[in-house]
């Protein structure tokens, strides 16, 4: 889908404290965990990496995705999906009303659109579910549509912002493996922030420290939560 999303050179500080000090490149289908503890810096990359890194921060370095420089772009701009620890459902509409605002402007008619939003209800096994109001859903069933409602924007790489902690342990095990493979099935190149090393493990793939630190697999996940 993508070359991948490349954080190069990329340094966060503090009134002078580095907090974060990256350079990797994160490949379609790949989901790269930074972990720490709060206040460790995760949630500013995250901010810098949709364009909103608050100003009393100092930055340096590229990022760039699919070989496109980020610099300059704003958050719509960039095409960075972000899937946050509440579903963030508009309680105001549908299910389907949900799935249907984050669909893209290219895609045109009115039956197309329809369509994206039963292909993606399907995904998530809630195909009869379009009219629902969000308020009568599981957490689980909320979960897999923000999901699906992220993927329905055509994220070029997707941030996972410790989306499993309010759930449940069967629930959040099972929600897991849903996130992580339409992420490898889509080949969009995935950046979790935690400090769970079960979350960390089940993601697959690398394991670093907000500063880089690290060995290069998930087995490495619990010495740094």
């Amino acid at each position: 889908m993508t070359d991948g999303l490349s954080l190069e050179g990329v340094r966060i500080a503090l009134r002078g404290v580095p907090l974060v000090s990256l350079d990797v490149r994160i490949a379609p289908g790949e989901v790269l965990t930074i972990m720490g503890p709060s206040g460790s810096g995760k949630s500013t990359l995250l901010s810098l990496l949709v364009g909103a890194c608050p100003p009393e921060f100092e930055t340096r370095g590229r990022v760039l995705l699919g070989g496109r420089d980020l610099a300059g772009l704003g958050p719509r701009e960039r095409r960075i999906g972000l899937l946050f620890q509440d579903d963030l459902l508009f309680p105001h509409m549908s299910v389907g009303a949900n799935l249907a605002f984050a669909l893209p402007p290219s895609l045109k008619g009115r039956r197309a659109r329809r369509r994206a939003v039963e292909a993606a209800l399907e995904d998530a096994e809630l195909a009869s579910f379009a009219d629902r109001d969000p308020a009568t859903l599981s957490g689980g069933q909320r979960s897999r549509v923000a999901l699906m409602r992220t993927l329905l924007g055509e994220p070029q790489a997707l941030l996972l912002d410790e989306p499993f902690s309010r759930l449940d342990a069967n629930l959040r095990e099972s929600l897991r493996g849903f996130v992580f493979d339409r992420i490898r099935a889509r080949g969009i190149p995935a950046l979790l922030v935690t400090h769970d090393a079960e979350d960390a493990a089940a993601a697959g793939g690398r394991v670093v420290d907000p500063l880089g630190r690290g060995a290069g697999t998930q087995a490495k996940a619990a010495s740094l939560s």
